[in-house]
């Protein structure tokens, strides 16, 4: 028995909106993936697997020394402004992370005081194969190593009763691009 002209089978009605649906969700979840592999690094959004901070990557501009700029976002709203500038030498990615420095004209010991993480900032493929942190220009890596950032925050003047109570961990995934 076939369709009446201009009424669809009860096949096609029952299945039409199942298929419809799968290739919805197959276009969004291609579509999803695609968007983080062509993310740019300078507007990257990372998380950490505790869920406890978020790093975003926002462009460096003009800057001679500084290669990379980020806020962590930790809980309690307290952001840290991070910076990564590149060594002399035998060249590694040296990240700083700083909670409330004074602006302007710092001294060394201003900035000293006021910097709660810094070392060298890794990077890591889907094949968990290790790398240093690019400069901005280039595609986002999956992961992001920050090596001793935990206890680092834990024991720093951000953490307790004014500051964050969740300690992140030291890999962050890539979670998203900012627009």
């Amino acid at each position: 028995m076939g369709a009446r002209p201009g009424r669809p089978s009860v096949m096609q009605s029952a299945t039409s909106p199942t298929i419809g649906y799968v290739a919805g969700s197959l276009a969004v979840l291609f579509t999803s993936s695609a968007a983080l592999a062509a993310c740019p690094l300078e507007l990257a959004v990372y998380g950490d697997a505790e869920s406890a901070a978020e790093i975003d990557f926002r462009p460096t501009g003009e800057s001679a020394v500084v290669t990379n700029t980020f806020k962590m976002v930790i809980d309690n709203s307290v952001v840290l402004d991070g910076i990564v500038m590149w060594t002399e030498g035998v060249a590694r990615p040296h990240g700083s992370l700083m909670y409330k420095c004074p602006t302007g004209d710092v001294t060394g010991d201003e900035l000293a005081a006021c910097t709660v993480w810094e070392g060298v900032i890794y990077s890591s493929d889907d094949q968990g194969n290790i790398a240093l942190l690019p400069a901005e220009g280039v595609d986002a890596p999956k992961k992001l190593i920050f090596p001793d950032l935990g206890p680092s925050l834990q024991m720093s003047a951000a953490y307790g009763a004014n500051g964050f109570s969740k300690v992140p961990w030291d890999v962050f995934s890539l979670k998203g691009c900012q627009e």
